[in-house]
């Protein structure tokens, strides 16, 4: 039985996840994240939204210890595969992202690509989801950590939205959702729900929460670096930090 339907459509997903265009530049992610960050070989990561584990193999290559989680166990599964042909050791655990629970305090978290954020499934609340993530990634964090998170921008994709779509129920603007329909890799189409986000909103959440932000910059998969937002970026990257 299925939470909701992002896990369903990432199960189906999760065989051919890592032929989309988006996860093509994995490498060239982690060199960003590990400047970022700043974090000594051996410090602990928690990679929210894993998927297959990409970010998260590559970090454990380069010594770091790190724990995976997903709401998908299709996804666990082919992650956990996947580090143990690479030799690395990574713990993969199966939850949805608003639920986790850490019982130990990470030196930095990692959320991106649409891992979690943004995902609302039809029975969660679209103005508390994003910020049970949140709060559960601050809690996560030892004092001085960092996260670095990715969310949907709805600078670019407001631009393609007419009063046609509001009245059609495909665009809420009192929360920011689109709800559309996307085909699986075995053909079945599910309705999904994301949820999108300016750069004011992503910064009055974080403070909500308490963290303090470091920079917002654009976040598009291929175009990390450090630049504004534009209008052309499909997410914002937030890199904020738990206080002293």
């Amino acid at each position: 039985m299925y939470k909701n339907n992002w896990e369903k459509f990432f199960d189906k997903e999760a065989d051919f996840y890592l032929e989309e265009p988006f996860t093509k530049y994995t490498k060239e992610e982690i060199e960003f994240l590990l400047k970022e960050l700043n974090l000594p070989v051996g410090s602990k990561i928690l990679d929210i939204g894993c998927g297959v584990g990409r970010h998260s193999i590559e970090l454990a290559k380069r010594g770091y210890k790190v724990v995976g989680i997903d709401i998908s166990q299709r996804m666990i599964e082919k992650a956990r595969k996947r580090a143990q042909e690479e030799g690395v050791e990574v713990v993969f655990i199966k939850v949805d992202a608003t639920e986790y629970k850490c019982f130990e305090e990470f030196d930095a978290v990692i959320c991106l690509c649409e891992g979690a954020f943004s995902l609302i499934g039809s029975n969660d609340d679209p103005l508390e989801h994003d910020l049970m993530i949140l709060k559960n990634i601050y809690d996560s964090l030892k004092p001085g950590g960092k996260v670095v998170l990715t969310a949907l921008s709805a600078l670019s994709r407001i631009k393609n939205t007419s009063n046609e779509m509001i009245n059609k129920g495909i665009f809420d603007p009192d929360t920011m959702t689109f709800l559309e329909e996307i085909e699986t890799p075995d053909g079945e189409r599910i309705s999904i729900i994301e949820r999108v986000y300016a750069p004011t909103e992503l910064h009055i959440m974080f403070r909500m929460i308490g963290f303090n932000i470091k920079a917002v910059w654009g976040g598009t998969a291929g175009r990390w670096r450090k630049r504004k937002v534009d209008l052309d970026d499909i997410e914002i990257m937030v890199i904020a930090e738990k206080p002293f």
